[in-house]
């Protein structure tokens, strides 16, 4: 097959996503391609698509990009339509919001002019976590509503995003799958930190949404009890600022450090014990990894971390809660070797459920069903 994935910012998990299915599906004799937002410059960003680009027969398309709808959307759509016709592509995958809404109206457009590309949407979240009463989730719901009717296949990346998509969205005349995130064999090399470890680490994007100020809140109360403890945030976002001077007013300015985005797997020396604090969650990526390496981890009940953890002795916390993520952490310090015996237990249990092979055969057979 001709396979082109469209997607609006290759960072974090979504792109995790996307490099680990475009590249099996490469080496399977696919070719796959990529077509992405222009507008995203970062060195780390810019060291992952060079990785990407081995394997990209169809090679990387950059396209202006807008975070927020608006109306240069539409000539986006266009452009992109463009690109997969003059390349003949037999499948378009969007992912995420904004690179799933271009997917499909770039897919309505080719199927006007008679081009036969089959059009999948992986949500992974984004416009499915705003509220349906909210300003915002009125008008995003209205457009996921809107984009259905172009959508030949959904794929979620779990049941939970599954069944939000069908409560808030509900587009059951779309064929449907849910295929989990999965992990590479490199996955599972062991959790080794530093010497000079932090106690605690956080990795993912700095926005409200992933619960970084309950993990500051938590912190500082920890400190209040005179133990000396730290905690290292990894990561880039629209919140990086706000969440820098809340430690600073927490008086954690010699306790948390800011080292920006690197890859998880260098990160995960950074910390002893890995704090998840999302308030919302598909199925994040960065559990998935900490599970495989066995690093001990906290982290919150929602979207897909309980489909994770299933079948382990690990339990969740309650999001947004402060005192009970203090008291998850309390006990982590208080009982390190327990914690690394249940990470332990963890990484048997996502050993055979979660596997790039696996996940490629389903996403591979659904495409394959959907075009024939």
């Amino acid at each position: 097959m001709r396979i082109m994935h469209c997607l609006r910012a290759p960072v974090g998990g979504l792109f995790r996503h996307v490099l680990d299915l475009s590249s099996e599906q490469a080496a399977r004799g696919h070719a796959v391609g990529y077509i992405v937002d222009s507008t995203v410059a970062d060195a780390l960003t810019e060291d992952r698509l060079a990785h990407a680009e081995q394997h990209l027969q169809l090679g990387i398309t950059r396209i202006p990009m807008g975070r927020l709808p608006g109306p240069k959307d539409l000539a986006t759509s266009r452009a992109i339509s463009d690109v997969v016709a003059a390349m003949n592509v037999d499948v378009l995958h969007g992912h995420g919001a904004k690179g799933g809404a271009y997917a499909r109206l770039a897919g309505r457009s080719l199927k006007r002019g008679g081009q036969k590309t089959a059009v999948f949407y992986t949500p992974h979240g984004g416009s499915l976590h705003y509220n349906t009463r909210s300003p915002q989730g009125i008008i995003y719901l209205a457009v996921e509503r809107f984009l259905a009717r172009y959508t030949d296949g959904l794929i979620f990346e779990s049941d939970f995003i599954r069944r939000v998509y069908d409560a808030k969205v509900g587009a059951n005349a779309v064929p449907q799958r849910v295929i989990p995130n999965a992990l590479q064999p490199d996955d599972f090399s062991p959790h080794a930190p530093n010497a000079n470890a932090a106690d605690f680490l956080f990795i993912g994007e700095l926005r409200q949404l992933k619960g970084v100020d309950v993990l500051l809140e938590a912190l500082a109360g920890i400190r209040a009890r005179q133990r000396d403890v730290r905690a290292v945030i990894v990561g880039g976002g629209p919140d990086a600022g706000t969440f820098k001077a809340k430690a600073e007013r927490l008086g954690l300015a010699g306790a948390v450090t800011f080292p920006g985005a690197m890859p998880a797997r260098k990160a995960f020396a950074l910390g002893r014990c890995l704090v998840v604090p999302s308030r919302a969650e598909s199925m994040p990526y960065i559990v998935l990894e900490a599970a495989a390496a066995a690093m001990p981890l906290i982290a919150t009940n929602v979207g897909g971390i309980p489909e994770i953890v299933d079948g382990s002795d690990t339990a969740l916390i309650a999001p947004g809660d402060v005192p009970v993520l203090k008291h998850a952490m309390t006990s982590f310090l208080d009982d390190p070797a327990a914690a690394k015996a249940r990470a332990a237990r963890l990484r048997d249990a996502v050993s055979a459920r979660f596997t790039v092979a696996r996940a490629v055969d389903d996403v591979i057979a659904f495409y394959s069903e959907i075009l024939r």
